[in-house]
């Protein structure tokens, strides 16, 4: 595990986040540091997609505090947050299905200017996702499920994320290509690429990940390792089907 830096990347200090009338996230502290594949598990409903919204901008808090680099950014717009490095890859994969593959992963870099650095950047996503790179021309809505993940992962590299966030990767995806998905989420986080997961297959997401958060009706109930949350006969109960 890397060595933990004085203040985390990211801190979520008493997260709170409303929506319909309804109290989805409850006071959540959380937080991630430099270098970490760190997992949020739970039920459906149980406000993990809210709690990946309201980091990236696409959802207003009620209250409480999101501090990036040890800066509040309640404040700062969803786009200015892509600009300062958090990319969210949304449940349900968001891609642009009339457009090209190719013109998908372009549109993750629109905010920037370096054009030299998006081509190498493309050339970085085509070596990591050979398959993507093969359907360049393609119609992106035309693709496998898998294979529209890997585009909405790709996109989201183009942005050149410090953190980036995984809703939902291996949703309603075959055993094989969940593996191949999980593969990738590894290569990007062996780049030094940050990475919050939240994910249904808690199994693989614990074994993936260093540290993990169990949230329940919108609130944190627990956190450890990796390891300890796979070892905790609660989790094991709750999300790995296993009879206690």
């Amino acid at each position: 595990m890397p060595t933990k830096p004085a203040s985390p990347l990211l801190q979520l200090l008493n997260l709170q986040v409303s929506y319909g009338g309804i109290q989805a996230v409850k006071g959540v502290d959380l937080e991630l540091f430099k270098g970490e594949l760190v997992c949020l598990i739970g039920a459906n409903g149980a406000g993990k997609t809210t709690t990946l919204n309201a980091i990236a901008g696409v959802l207003p808090l009620a209250g409480g505090e999101i501090r990036y680099n040890d800066v509040k950014i309640n404040a700062i717009p969803a786009h200015k947050r892509l600009r300062q490095g958090i990319a969210l890859v949304p449940e349900g994969r968001g891609i642009f299905t009339r457009l090209t593959v190719e013109e998908n992963l372009r549109m993750g870099a629109y905010s920037r200017r370096d054009q030299d650095g998006i081509e190498a950047d493309l050339e970085k996503v085509y070596t990591m996702l050979p398959r993507v790179k093969e359907r360049l021309a393609q119609v992106a809505g035309t693709l496998s499920g898998g294979e529209q993940q890997m585009v909405a992962i790709g996109r989201a590299l183009l942005s050149r994320p410090k953190l980036l966030l995984l809703d939902e990767p291996s949703m309603g995806l075959a055993p094989l290509v969940v593996e191949k998905i999980f593969e990738v989420v590894q290569s990007v986080a062996k780049e030094g690429v940050t990475i919050l997961l939240v994910e249904q297959n808690a199994n693989l997401a614990l074994e993936f990940s260093q540290r993990g958060y169990v949230m329940e009706s919108g609130k944190i109930t627990l956190t450890g390792s990796g390891n300890e949350l796979l070892a905790d006969p609660k989790v094991r109960e709750a999300y790995l089907g296993e009879v206690a």
